[in-house]
């Protein structure tokens, strides 16, 4: 149970590192959802395909979050921030604040726009312009290669999170290893049912077998109650989790 702790928390400190060094221009990809969440459908008023590309006149690669993602992406989300417009908007004017947040959900940039035009289509794009103007002086600028060379030390291994894992700490406990052994198979069917943090998973008895909260990653859920967490792997969910201090992998199909 210590070994576990004390890896864990290895574990956040060498992410949140990695993330607090690394300004905005020094990320390669800026994620755009297709759909904000204060529209009612994907891409409405054009608002995710124009800011898509506006970010790539700032020389990043921004990808909306339908398309196929490069393979350095998939394996980690933390090289990407995400973009999110939230509307402010007052009883005269368009107001929309747009943010660039990482992994985390840290916010390390914001601004606001706003418009007069009253038509929607019109309105909406040209404040996104306008907050997208603040940060006209940033574009994408590689790590130096003093900060490449500190990634390199950081060793990525196929886990849960994607968690970045020092290589030091994989070598001094070898029970590590129990974090990427592959889930044996199994042909057990769970169904979901929305909770107001996220589901419960259910058999066919019926009982609930576990309940998962939502995190901040895609396909990413914190299993209540037990150290560990539910992820998809493919096209399966694999329910990674600690029983009396012994890491337990079982592999579902989930309806949702």
């Amino acid at each position: 149970m210590k070994n576990k702790i004390v890896f864990v928390i290895l574990v956040l400190i060498s992410l949140i590192t990695v993330a607090q060094e690394k300004k905005v221009s020094n990320f390669t990809y800026i994620i755009v959802p297709t759909k904000f969440d204060f529209l009612k459908e994907v891409d409405q008023y054009q608002t995710s395909s124009l800011t898509k590309f506006l970010l790539k006149k700032n020389d990043f690669t921004a990808l909306l979050d339908s398309e196929e993602f490069p393979e350095d992406l998939k394996n980690n989300r933390c090289k990407a921030l995400t973009a999110s417009l939230t509307d402010t908007s007052s009883f005269l004017k368009i107001k929309l604040k747009l943010e660039l947040k990482d992994c985390f959900g840290k916010v390390l940039f914001a601004s606001e726009g706003e418009s007069k035009k009253k038509e929607f289509k019109k309105g909406y794009q040209e404040a996104i312009r306008n907050a997208h103007k603040l940060m006209e002086d940033i574009t994408y600028t590689p790590l130096s290669k003093k900060e490449q060379i500190k990634e390199t030390k950081i060793k990525w291994v196929d886990t849960p999170v994607n968690t970045v894992i020092k290589k030091e700490v994989l070598q001094e406990d070898l029970s590590l290893k129990k974090v990427v052994k592959k889930p044996e198979p199994t042909d057990v069917v769970l169904y979901a049912q929305q909770k107001k943090s996220g589901f419960q998973l259910i058999n066919l008895k019926p009982e609930v077998v576990f309940i998962i909260l939502h995190t901040n990653i895609k396909d990413v859920y914190v299993i209540k109650d037990k150290n560990g967490l539910l992820y998809k792997k493919e096209t399966k969910w694999v329910a990674e989790y600690y029983e009396n201090d012994q890491l337990v992998m079982k592999q579902f199909e989930i309806k949702f």
